[in-house]
């Protein structure tokens, strides 16, 4: 067991997910890498348990519309025509107060929009974008986005360690950086263009428009920056929304 422990915190060092491993007492680097080998092992219920316990903290720490509010009936009628439900996954919306134009969904269904995306954008962009993030969960990619986000968690507080205290729990706080590190995480060109093709998909079986998914990418491809998983992603938007207007133009 020492040998895949030690095996597990080589590479988490050589992945460069973690700066700094050099000055880990022994202790601490057997604890980083049974949080690495564990976080890489996670089971479907164990990440989605992690995923209610970050997206409600990232809820507690964000100002949400009202279900009265424009957002908030704006995100129901969305709702309603993408559905309640994936993969048997209850799904929940909610829009964060927030001027980033930025989307993300959890393992668990926890899909939040934010309002800088939907001033930025029509019903049926936001659908086409909404659709890609289910699409991202549908495909299993945010549960190894969750993996990833936890085992950078565990190595920076084994690092902050005495070296001897073992990370038991995730705090309120710890929840909190394992939601931001997830939001901001980067999709594989594979991932994306595979959540690209759900998002298709599933328009057209909801009989929902998909020219809006081509538009959003659209007006994503025109800003010059910005952060979070819809801005960092590879291939860039413009040559998504070539892709997607490609697959919109074969279909007649």
């Amino acid at each position: 067991m020492q040998f895949r422990t030690t095996f597990a915190v080589a590479a988490l060092c050589s992945s460069a997910l973690v700066a700094g491993c050099e000055s880990l007492s022994p202790d601490a680097m057997m604890q980083t890498g049974m949080g690495a080998f564990n976080a890489a092992t996670l089971s479907d219920e164990e990440v989605h348990q992690m995923s209610e316990e970050s997206c409600a903290q990232m809820d507690a720490e964000a100002q949400i519309a009202g279900a009265d509010s424009v957002y908030g009936q704006r995100l129901e009628t969305i709702a309603s025509n993408l559905g309640h439900e994936i993969d048997g996954t209850p799904v929940n919306y909610k829009v964060y107060l927030n001027d980033q134009p930025n989307a993300w969904a959890m393992a668990n269904g926890c899909v939040r929009v934010y309002s800088g995306l939907m001033d930025m954008m029509n019903d049926n962009e936001v659908e086409g974008v909404l659709g890609h993030e289910l699409g991202h969960v549908a495909l299993g990619h945010s549960k190894k986005s969750m993996q990833t986000a936890y085992a950078t968690s565990i190595a920076r507080d084994a690092m902050a360690a005495s070296g001897n205290a073992a990370v038991a729990s995730l705090s309120s706080s710890q929840l909190g950086d394992l939601g931001e590190k997830f939001v901001n995480a980067q999709f594989s060109q594979s991932q994306e263009t595979a959540a690209d093709n759900f998002s298709f998909e599933l328009l057209g079986e909801r009989g929902i428009s998909r020219e809006g998914l081509v538009t959003a990418f659209e007006k994503l491809a025109s800003l010059d920056g910005g952060e979070g998983s819809l801005m960092s992603s590879h291939p860039g938007s413009s040559e998504r929304a070539e892709n997607m207007r490609a697959k919109l133009n074969a279909e007649g």
